[in-house]
């Protein structure tokens, strides 16, 4: 398991925690990242550009000259692509471009990526983010103690993954540019990737060993085939019990001897 220093704001060693081999020991595969960021900027656009056909565009539907006899070539409304302010062809229109992709695919990406990150040196452990007011040159103070930045006005594009119910965090950096603040469930791989430092907290550092835990997803796998298999089969519905056929009368006897019909 590799080992990390833990590092208070002060850029003070204060501790060592081991990271598990299965997140933090991943090998790098460019190919499943690359997949990966395809796959979350397409969910992010919009899909709402469009251009007006000839049915949409402005104009008159009356036909603009004879047939023939002018010398001219025919047509037949002004808002044929072929004119000046006419419809547009084959342009774009509004889709959805999002598509899925599966979740071991993505989790494996995150788990690359950051090994990679920490391969670099570009992930740091601090064991809590405590600041006593929300002020941004407390916030910029620590990112310069830190080596991250040697221009404390400009500091490196940082990404820090800690809770985001720390306050006073998440106001002392909305005004740092290329500085975002996020937790374990919100970490994606675009964040990951144009952020060049990482800086992860140990209460967050437990949560996101859990969330990425491979392990975590074969339990979860034998768990459902168990469930699957003690589900007992529906009990087929009682079939209804046919009616009986009404016995046909027998003929009556006459003291004759005949039988009546």
């Amino acid at each position: 398991m590799p080992t990390v220093k833990v590092r208070n704001l002060k850029n003070k060693e204060v501790g060592e925690v081991q990271l598990l081999d299965a997140v933090f020991g991943v090998e790098l595969n460019e190919a499943l990242i690359h997949a990966a960021l395809m796959n979350f900027q397409a969910n992010g656009r919009q899909g709402t550009s469009a251009t007006k056909t000839r049915g949409n565009v402005s104009g008159s539907g009356r036909k603009l000259w004879k047939q023939k006899g002018t010398g001219r070539a025919r047509i037949a409304s002004l808002r044929s692509p072929l004119w000046k302010g006419g419809g547009n062809v084959h342009g774009p229109q509004p889709r959805d471009w999002s598509y899925k992709m599966p979740k071991k695919m993505r989790r494996g990406a995150l788990r690359s990526a950051i090994s990679e990150r920490l391969r670099e040196g570009n992930l740091i452990i601090i064991d809590e983010f405590g600041f006593e007011s929300p002020r941004t040159r407390d916030f910029l103070a620590a990112i310069g103690g830190l080596g991250l930045s040697d221009n404390a006005k400009k500091p490196a594009k940082t990404l820090i993954v800690d809770s985001l119910d720390n306050a006073n965090l998440v106001l002392s950096t909305r005004n740092v540019q290329k500085t975002k603040v996020t937790n374990s469930f919100g970490l994606n791989i675009y964040d990951l990737l144009y952020h060049e430092k990482l800086l992860i907290s140990q209460s967050a550092l437990e949560e996101l060993s859990q969330l990425l835990d491979p392990a975590r997803e074969s339990s979860k796998a034998v768990e459902a085939v168990e469930i699957i298999a003690e589900e007992k089969p529906k009990a087929k519905r009682a079939a209804k019990p046919k009616a009986a056929k009404p016995a046909e009368a027998a003929p009556e006897v006459t003291e004759e001897g005949g039988e009546n019909e």
